[in-house]
């Protein structure tokens, strides 16, 4: 090895040397951790080697509620908070005078903390003694009746997770896919106009395609985030999400670790491998769809 190589070796060691310590070896233990049946934590024994933590945990309700429940959330959340993120971007795009007063107000959500978010999520959907919420005030206006968006039935809290899901999410999304489409040659564009090409037909041949590895990316983020979501759920419904019915993966491992039914290491370790399993099937899903789709500059 000459020197050259080995001083590139000495600049990534610290990185290989963290991500080692913190990434690798945390992997490798829950995978030993999934495995080991009847694990006492506080004696560090278990009596059996087997598969019959996956077993219980996908035979476990609470676990099934929160894999539908954040299926449901990466289905509506990734795809909707995208599009929406694309459309405003584009039209941001069009508005170069004010864009970057306008980026910086759409990116005011995501640097807010989650749960003070959440708090004012509640102020506008929650119902209390005093007032049906801002938002109930608007269906009652319209004439409809109210709903109970925070302890009332599934479909409305499930509504709530993903609305709130999206706002906190698109703001980033806006700010790459703005800078994305600043990046992309004008000289396409006098081309396209020279030709008298529609409006919505440059956007299809032209802007998408160009951008298309920036709008990949988020959503292969957008899908890896959703799975991993937790904290949204505790900042709308409070931190007994089994109660509420509207737990998630990543809460369900929490819970088999910390919370009130916790310390079974084994549980939690079953389901962050199966969590890490359906991460990387879509991950590797949306690879080959890259391939088709996604036009390499």
């Amino acid at each position: 090895m000459d020197k050259k190589n080995m001083k590139g070796w000495l600049y990534l060691l610290p990185a290989i040397f963290f991500l080692g310590f913190f990434m690798v070896y945390p992997l490798i233990d829950v995978f030993i951790y999934s495995f080991e049946e009847g694990f006492n934590f506080v004696s560090q024994s278990h009596h059996g080697i087997g598969t019959y933590n996956f077993r219980y945990v996908l035979r476990d309700p609470y676990f099934m509620q929160a894999l539908k429940n954040t299926f449901i959330l990466v289905i509506i959340t990734v795809p909707v908070s995208t599009g929406i993120a694309l459309l405003i971007s584009v039209g941001l795009s069009s508005i170069k005078a004010v864009r970057n007063l306008f980026q910086t107000v759409y990116f005011l959500p995501y640097v807010t903390n989650t749960l003070a978010v959440g708090l004012v999520f509640m102020i506008l959907f929650k119902k209390t003694p005093y007032s049906d919420g801002l938002v109930n005030l608007l269906i009652n206006w319209f004439g409809g009746e109210s709903v109970d968006f925070i302890d009332g039935p599934y479909w409305a809290k499930m509504f709530v997770l993903c609305f709130y899901t999206v706002w906190i999410v698109m703001p980033f999304k806006i700010l790459i896919l703005t800078s994305a489409l600043a990046s992309v040659n004008p000289e396409y564009y006098k081309a396209a106009q020279v030709d008298g090409t529609s409006k919505s037909r440059t956007f299809f041949k032209i802007t998408l395609p160009m951008i298309s590895p920036t709008v990949f990316y988020l959503l292969i983020t957008g899908f890896i985030g959703a799975f991993k979501s937790y904290s949204d759920s505790v900042a709308l419904f409070g931190t007994d999400l089994n109660q509420a019915g509207m737990n998630t993966i990543v809460g369900y491992v929490y819970d088999m670790l910390y919370g009130d039914s916790g310390g079974y290491p084994s549980y939690a370790s079953a389901a962050a491998v199966i969590l890490f399993v359906i991460i990387l099937t879509i991950t590797c899903i949306n690879l080959m769809i890259r391939k088709k789709h996604v036009h390499i500059q």
